[in-house]
């Protein structure tokens, strides 16, 4: 597509985000309830789904579908808990009577966005809900759209096994902004975590700041790494697995083979047209495909840093070395055993990841982000409350902020009787 273009539609996107935001905010659920008819063809008598709605429809999806929502959900539980007993909160005390503080707070409300349309991505309501509860967030409110006119049953089977506190029938910018800035019918949260369209997006990207986001998410990534040891057959399938999830997803190959690269693009170009999904796949692998040859792994793994893709699949002959070489991607997927769609669908890490580029800066979603990592202090020793308060005057002085100088001249008066030659009737 042409810059002129891309830059056409991205202008579109946000002017249609921009109106949608300000009538939400206006308008509260009486717009909600028009775009969502406008959208999605939706309007019930009420967004949320009430617990014998839930109980009804989860009582329509197939007991095998739920035995696998639990065992996939219970990976996800398994890894957030262990990402959980990383965290420490401590209390250390620097001087005599000086105590320093740090502990974690959950954020009290979360958003939890699981997209429809295209898909029914059930897995991401264990990624965004399962981790936000292992955090300890005690409202979550799960968001997914009609498909077609259709309850999406599975995944609101995913969302209520996940512990979703309120699910909403309710997709795209309207169910961001509604979590966002409330409604009459919907109290607002404070973080939204999950993947979406470009509106949904250009949403979590214009609330940013009013709310909290897990990332500014776009098109999903995958980069594979292989050297002459590696399946051309399974790099093509697994390059492919990604690219169907739209037409502007990137899928790219490095190799230090030539001939694994052009075996691969053969592989590509023979499954490509028996893929259901070859409508998303093929223009992403036309417009977005890429093939890298590089003679050495040491060029291999620095390119790959460059890429800072969101997946990286290493089918090389030693794939943990990967993970002394590489610095910039959001998840690793070490060896052949392990595919990417692992990880988007059973394996229990996270599939919420930065792309872009966005991998230089940032990791993926995780318990982490669903806690505010806090501090307190405490100064119960008058040695230190007069050092410190002396030391405060100056150099708050140096920097000719009077007032908070005189804040720590106070505590060195209150401790040790100096005098306070400003405090004069």
């Amino acid at each position: 597509m042409p810059r002129s273009e891309v830059t056409a539609s991205l202008d579109q996107v946000r002017e249609t985000v921009t109106g949608v935001i300000a009538d939400i905010r206006e308008r509260g659920d009486e717009a909600v309830r028009a775009y969502s008819e406008k959208f999605d063809k939706w309007t019930p008598e009420s967004f949320r789904l009430s617990d014998e709605e839930v109980e009804k429809i989860i009582a329509s999806v197939p007991q095998q579908v739920i035995d696998d929502i639990r065992f996939v959900q219970g990976q996800v539980r398994t890894f957030a808990r262990h990402q959980l007993d990383s965290l420490r909160e401590f209390e250390v005390e620097t001087l005599p009577g000086v105590r320093l503080g740090q502990k974690h707070i959950p954020v009290q409300a979360a958003g939890a966005y699981i997209p429809g349309g295209r898909y029914p991505l059930t897995a991401s309501a264990h990624m965004t809900i399962v981790t936000a509860k292992v955090a300890g967030v005690p409202r979550v409110v799960a968001c997914t759209p009609p498909i077609h006119g259709e309850i999406p049953a599975a995944t609101v089977a995913a969302a209520h096994l996940a512990g979703a506190d309120e699910i909403w029938l309710l997709g795209g910018v309207q169910a961001v902004a509604a979590m966002s800035v409330g409604t009459e019918s919907m109290r607002p949260v404070n973080l939204i975590a999950g993947p979406g369209n470009a509106y949904v997006a250009e949403a979590k990207r214009q609330l940013f700041g009013e709310v909290g986001i897990d990332l500014f998410a776009g098109p999903t990534e995958i980069l594979v790494l292989a050297d002459e040891h590696a399946d051309p057959f399974v790099c093509a399938v697994d390059l492919l697995s990604q690219a169907e999830h739209g037409p502007d997803s990137p899928a790219v190959l490095i190799t230090t083979s030539r001939e694994v690269a052009e075996q691969t693009i053969a592989e590509v170009e023979r499954l490509l047209p028996g893929m259901p999904t070859r409508d998303f796949a093929g223009p992403a692998w036309r417009d977005h495909g890429q093939v890298h040859v590089v003679d050495t792994l040491d060029e291999l793994y620095a390119l790959a840093d460059e890429f800072a893709f969101e997946h990286v699949e290493v089918l090389t002959a030693e794939p943990r070395l990967a993970l002394e070489r590489m610095t910039q991607y959001g998840a690793l997927f070490l060896g052949e055993g392990t595919c990417v769609s692992f990880g988007d669908k059973v394996i229990g890490t996270n599939h919420v990841l930065p792309t872009r580029g966005a991998a230089r800066y940032t990791g993926g979603l995780w318990v982490g982000k669903y806690l505010k990592t806090v501090t307190y202090q405490e100064v119960t020793d008058t040695d230190s409350q007069t050092l410190l308060g002396r030391l405060c005057g100056r150099a708050a002085r140096v920097e000719l902020f009077e007032g908070h100088a005189r804040s720590g001249d106070v505590r060195a008066a209150k401790a040790a009787g100096d005098e306070l030659p400003w405090n004069t009737p």
